[in-house]
């Protein structure tokens, strides 16, 4: 039997980088459905009720394949978020982006934003920031400090147009205040809204503005302290 050579063993290894498995070509792809697929039980039956293997199933994976993309099921749970709000923050740009081009005014832009972030939380695809508003005790208090910054941020942009409508003397309160009370009523709206009963979400944005601001400006009056 001939011994092999350097050049005959050479020529047998593979050249370039080693063949990626099926698994690893698809990594991206099983990333996303497994996030969406999440996204949608953890809203449905909550994060606790809901195991790992209805997640790999959803998607049809093996009950063990899910942690070969995460960690955990908390970080599946924390990518969820994240992506929620990454997701949330490019939406609202864009839609602003596109308001801005037709140069409204405050209350105009208060409108995009409330329609904009009912579609969010409503629309097609809405499961993220739900879960993220309430499943966040069963994540790390590193994690959601993370997710705490993309929600400033993603908040902060409605704070000059709050604050151009309090100039014009439409809000009742101080802007830091305003601000606080119309995320939280917009949020709730995960609770209770159904889209086969009652209001259409362009409805719906017309009343919370309605709500928030009123028909006509007001002069300025006495505010209450921050």
């Amino acid at each position: 039997m001939q011994t092999p050579t350097a050049d005959t063993t050479a020529a047998r290894r593979p050249r370039g980088r080693p063949r990626k498995t099926l698994d690893e070509r698809d990594d991206g792809n099983r990333r996303v459905e497994l996030v969406n697929a999440a996204a949608r039980l953890f809203r449905r039956k909550g994060f606790d009720a809901t195991s790992t293997r209805d997640i790999a199933t959803a998607v049809g994976m093996h009950s063990g394949s899910p942690f070969y993309h995460f960690k955990s099921k908390g970080a599946l749970l924390y990518a969820v978020m994240d992506e929620g709000m990454r997701s949330a923050t490019l939406r609202q740009t864009a839609a602003l982006e596109q308001a801005c081009a037709a140069l409204p005014d405050a209350a105009a832009l208060l409108r995009v934003l409330v329609r904009n972030h009912f579609d969010i939380l409503l629309g097609p695809g809405s499961d993220f920031i739900p879960v993220m508003l309430y499943e966040s005790r069963s994540i790390t208090a590193r994690q959601r400090s993370s997710l705490a910054k993309l929600q400033s941020d993603y908040e902060s942009v409605w704070q000059p147009v709050l604050q151009a409508l309090s100039e014009q003397g439409r809000l009742g309160c101080p802007v830091k205040l305003a601000r606080l009370l119309i995320f939280g009523a917009l949020n709730w709206s995960a609770q209770w809204f159904d889209a086969k009963k009652g209001a259409s979400l362009d409805e719906l944005a017309d009343a919370a503005v309605a709500l928030f601001i009123g028909n006509n400006p007001k002069p300025p009056g006495r505010r209450v302290r921050p």
